[in-house]
């Protein structure tokens, strides 16, 4: 590839190191594709329906013009763009891919007043976000922030779980005090770990993908040192 261009590999291993090689993981449902924007190392995430073609963007964070060389790469336009939660990484770029492709945008209800795109729908716990065929289920998650929604895709043979900012490898995400922690700690608990099977992939906000298998026996750990 020529110097700062797009490449997508379908080798995917969810660790990204090089910002201009996004990743390509097939679904039975879906094609996932993750991206790595911005000088946080903000997860750009685009999830296409296999059958119908519909794609759902999470996390429009930065570089709003490497966001559009991606969605040309993979000849997608958005149906919908999902913002996780209101902390301005994960929204940089919100304002001007919307402008370019006209995709409604959705964001948690309680984190809606901090992200200043309005948001075409906000979204409460429970809430299936329909994207052609795929069905997915919003998860609000209290502690990272007030309003962070995670989305699980169950793609018939596994779940594949976006978290934001509330779950990564090695610990749930910042919380300001012991009251947010406990409960975003008793959330990602109750919400993920206790609903879903070893299996599910979680795909963060920042850096790599990790299992509910290979993150739950760190749990109690978790908990007794309070972040």
């Amino acid at each position: 590839m020529t110097q700062g261009a797009l490449e997508i590999t379908d080798d995917y291993t969810g660790h990204i190191e090089d910002q201009q090689v996004a990743q390509r993981r097939t679904t039975p449902v879906a094609t996932i594709v993750k991206m790595s924007v911005g000088p946080m190392d903000n997860n750009a995430y685009l999830v296409t329906s296999t059958a119908t073609g519909a794609t759902l963007l999470i996390d429009a964070a930065n570089e709003a013009d490497r966001l559009q060389a991606l969605l040309s790469a993979t000849d997608a336009k958005p149906d919908l763009i999902f913002t996780t939660h209101q902390h301005p990484d994960h929204w940089l770029a919100l304002a001007d891919v919307k402008a370019a492709t006209g995709a409604p945008t959705w964001a948690g209800r309680h984190d809606d007043d901090g992200i200043p795109v309005d948001s075409d729908h906000v979204v409460d716990d429970g809430e299936i976000v329909t994207v052609g065929d795929l069905q997915l289920t919003a998860i609000h998650l209290k502690g990272h922030t007030p309003g962070s929604i995670a989305l699980a895709l169950d793609d018939g043979t596994r779940t594949h779980i976006f978290t934001g900012d509330s779950l990564f490898p090695g610990g749930v995400g910042k919380t300001q005090n012991a009251d947010h922690f406990a409960s975003l700690i008793d959330d990602v608990s109750t919400k993920l770990f206790d609903r879903f099977g070893d299996d599910t992939a979680i795909y963060p906000g920042h850096g790599d993908d990790t299992t509910l298998g290979a993150q739950r026996p760190h749990l109690p750990e978790w908990r007794e040192r309070g972040w």
